[in-house]
């Protein structure tokens, strides 16, 4: 307990934190990071704590190498790629899906090493993602448990604020935290280790907080950027608004004089951005931050894998974003049918759509540049209403991506979804599960989406 990761602080106590395995039939690593954590961990520090790490995602632990028995993959120049992966036993509740079962990320056996090789720790942070990787969660926590029985594990993240009571009955962790965790988790750590940690000044501004610790992982050629928390709109499929109640934007200039510290201080090319609503309030936020790159001459690449809002592409907007070195665009279309459009919430309509791919177009970007997400199995749907939009989107110059429909608890969605769905989603997290087509029907097969899929990827 009284081991410090940081050198002048050797008699702080230790939290150790924990990025847990995914566990599913497929996965691909769009740059992702333990980013809540990584922020828990900059205010742990800067409250005196010490902090270590274990991501079990890091495709790039440098004894990863040496598991002869995980498949192992390049990674692409710009920082995405395949996770390594091992195929594992399905869980019960999945043994009659005909697809293979993986665990991602690291071999438990480098897991179990780096846990032994650490002081005992005063408490465990673990994280969770989508609902239905829980059981990467659980082995986590079974195997830290192992170990240090007594020491308290705190489970946050995804899973365990949309999940909360299954979380609670069956993840073996001793708290739960749900939603935006700071403050909370500084409590529960002031009380384990009579420290005394003040709550963070405003848990929904991420201006108050310092950088993410991201001294913490492995590479850091690219890293994930947060300009905005939460989302102004209000779609029926979407946890967003859940998971972060209050949209909130931080001040430009001190975004770029982030995106400025890294590249000087840990030589980032690359950039993710993970809002939610990116371009909302153009003028005040998006076109400030791209200026003022363009101003200092930042040469980096960004990527947006989350879905950019259609409406708010501009012209000038399009322009800025080519200058200014964005490489991956992804736009959250969904459908193009008006109906269901105005039904899920109204963020776009097919005219928006038209207008923003002639203007990425004219900005530059290529179809390899710009893709457009097409959602696939959403309940009631039927698959030619699909199938329309991917000849829409490939039509006017853009990249069609399928994304298969995950019902999620507390979204307005929820409850069609689960009356909808040949599986007990209520029951199970497992059967929130993409791969599966949750909500498929007579109208939307598991064969309707492998034939839209080969559709949607011909040229």
């Amino acid at each position: 307990m009284l081991f410090c990761k940081d050198a002048n602080l050797m008699s702080a106590p230790l939290i150790l934190l924990i990025n847990p395995w995914i566990y599913d039939f497929a996965a691909y690593d769009l740059w992702v990071k333990p980013l809540g954590l990584l922020y828990i961990a900059s205010l742990l520090r800067k409250h005196g704590c010490g902090v270590h790490l274990i991501d079990c995602l890091d495709p790039y632990h440098p004894a990863l190498k040496q598991e002869h028995r995980i498949k192992q993959f390049s990674r692409k120049e710009t920082g995405q790629g395949h996770f390594f992966n091992e195929e594992i036993a399905k869980p019960d509740a999945l043994k009659n899906i005909k697809k293979k079962y993986k665990r991602y990320g690291i071999a438990p056996s480098l897991f179990d090493r780096e846990l032994s090789a650490l002081p005992r720790p005063a408490a465990v942070l673990i994280t969770s993602m989508m609902t239905y990787w829980y059981p990467g969660v659980f082995e986590a926590i079974r195997r830290v448990k192992s170990v240090y029985p007594d020491v308290p594990v705190i489970l946050g993240g995804v899973y365990a604020t949309i999940c909360r009571e299954h979380a609670r009955k069956f993840s073996g962790a001793d708290s739960i935290v749900s939603g935006p965790g700071e403050s909370e988790v500084l409590k529960i750590l002031q009380a384990l280790t009579e420290e005394k940690l003040f709550p963070v000044p405003d848990k929904w501004d991420s201006d108050t907080r310092p950088f993410p610790a991201y001294d913490l992982i492995t590479n850091k050629k690219a890293l994930p950027i947060l300009t905005s928390t939460g989302c102004p709109f209000r779609c029926t499929y979407c946890a967003s608004a859940y998971l972060n109640p209050v949209f909130k934007q931080r001040d430009p200039h001190q975004v770029v004089d982030e995106l400025e510290f890294w590249i000087t201080h840990e030589g980032t090319t690359d950039f993710i951005f993970y809002d939610d609503a990116l371009l909302f309030n153009t003028e005040q936020h998006a076109i400030p931050i791209l200026k003022e790159v363009i101003k200092r001459k930042l040469a980096v690449r960004f990527h947006c894998p989350n879905g950019l809002h259609i409406r708010y592409i501009t012209q000038p907007v399009a322009d800025l974003m080519m200058e200014s070195g964005f490489k991956t665009l992804r736009l959250g279309f969904e459908f193009a049918d008006t109906h269901l459009q105005q039904k899920t919430g109204g963020k776009v309509s097919g005219e928006e759509f038209i207008n923003a791919a002639r203007i990425l177009k004219q900005a530059g970007f290529s179809s390899q540049e710009a893709g457009v997400y097409i959602l696939a199995g959403f309940p009631g749907q039927d698959s030619k209403e699909a199938r329309n939009t991917i000849h829409l989107v490939k039509e006017h110059g853009l990249k069609p991506i399928m994304a298969e429909y995950s019902p999620i608890p507390g979204t307005a969605l929820w409850e069609k979804a689960v009356a909808s769905s040949p599986f007990p989603l209520a029951d199970e997290p497992l059967f929130h599960n993409n791969t599966l087509l949750p909500c498929q029907s007579e109208k939307f097969t598991m064969e309707d989406l492998n034939m839209l899929k080969q559709e949607a990827r011909k040229n």
